[in-house]
């Protein structure tokens, strides 16, 4: 079976650590972004956690912070363009609630 997307290339060390485990394909699915230490709300916006396409325009979406399972629910407000390519964006300002961020800006090229 095709993936209905294509992980195309991640920054840094995480690679291992995206997964694709869409149960029901759409071209609206939501990016699930699971953190292993409680993230401070107020850090998680629009201006820190976004998607664009590959000329940097940003896509509308709704984000979302899930505290009891310490995860980033990121998605798109229309839908993704078949046969197209994104970024997902998480910036170095989504803080921990002790104020800890990560060690740098990550980036997750799909194609949809």
């Amino acid at each position: 079976m095709t993936p209905f997307i294509t992980i195309e290339q991640v920054t840094g060390d995480l690679p291992s650590k995206v997964r694709q485990t869409l149960r029901n394909p759409s071209t609206t699915f939501v990016w699930r972004i699971k953190f292993n230490i409680p993230l401070n709300p107020t850090t998680v916006n629009d201006k820190t956690c976004y998607i664009t396409n590959t000329q940097g325009q940003s896509l509308s979406t709704t984000i979302r912070y899930s505290k009891e399972l310490q995860s980033i629910e990121i998605t798109p407000i229309f839908a993704y363009s078949k046969d197209a390519s994104y970024i997902l964006h998480v910036t170095t300002e989504v803080e921990s609630i002790q104020g800890k961020t990560l060690p740098h800006d990550i980036q997750v090229r799909f194609h949809v």
